[in-house]
Order: C-alpha cells, then structure tokens, then sequence
C-alpha cells in the first residue's frame, strides 16, 4: 500500500511539475521561428522607473503603453545573442481604429530592444498586429497578440 501512495505521489509532481512549466512557457510571451526567439510585452508607461523613462526618452503617464519586442538568435551552446531586427505595425482597439506604431531601437548591454509608445483604451482587448524581420534574406515573421489594460484614474 505505503509503494501505491509513492507511486500516485510521483505522478502528482510530475504532473503538477508539466503544468507549471506550461503556465511558465504561456507566461513568457515568445514566438519561436527556427533558430530565433521573439519576445513581447505590453505594459503601462507609469510601470517604467522614472530613470529608465529618461534614460529613453519614453513619457511615463496614465493612458500610454510601451510595446517591447526583443529577438534573441540561439547558439549551438544553448546561449542567445541579440538579434538588430526590424518591427512595423500597428495596434488598435474594440473601434477597429489603427494606431500605427512607430519603433525605434535601444541597445542595452547585452541586450537589444525595440520600443514603440501607445495610446491605452481602458478596459478594452488590444490587438497588437507586428511583422518582426529578424532576418535579411527572409519574410517578415508575423506577431499578433492581444492584451487588456485597466487604467487607474
């Protein structure tokens, strides 16, 4: 009886150990093409430091969202190195009103980001629709996904 419990109990890690790793994976917001990683991210201006505000001339304010694209290209070590991408397009809200989105690149360290600053729609989903051009010689890779905002006043 005492090996059955061990055995059921095993199985309970390792299922609660798959799903924790699903929600993580679903959490990371990243698109995998090949050899090369997309990350995103939306979030609300006023969540910036004030000093990473300045340091990138980003206006923190109630009613303006930073979307952040980052592309990562993997290494046969396992290691990534930042990708210097290209990101156009555009987001709009439930009006169908395209806000185009107009990226620029910041190098930090390390690390390689494309920013672009938008108008937040209060409670309503907004759809981020982005071609990403990770390389050259080939198709813009398309990224869209949609996330809500709940602006406090």
């Amino acid at each position: 009886m005492a090996i059955a419990t061990l055995r059921r109990f095993s199985l309970l890690m390792v299922l609660l150990g798959t799903l924790f790793s699903a929600t993580q994976a679903a959490a990371e917001q990243m698109v995998e093409v090949g050899d090369y990683e997309i990350h995103y991210n939306a979030i609300e201006t006023r969540f910036l430091t004030p000093e990473v505000a300045q340091a990138n001339n980003i206006q923190r304010s109630i009613g303006h969202g930073l979307v952040n694209i980052s592309v990562r290209e993997r290494q046969p070590d396992g290691s990534t190195l930042p990708v210097n991408a290209s990101v156009q397009g555009n987001v709009r809200g439930l009006t169908d009103t395209r806000e185009p989105l107009s990226f620029r690149t910041v190098h930090d360290g390390d690390a390689t980001y494309h920013l672009a600053t938008f108008t937040l729609r209060h409670d309503e989903p907004m759809r981020f629709s982005l071609e990403v051009r990770y390389d050259r010689n080939a198709s813009p890779e398309p990224v869209n996904f949609i996330q809500r905002f709940y602006i406090e006043r």
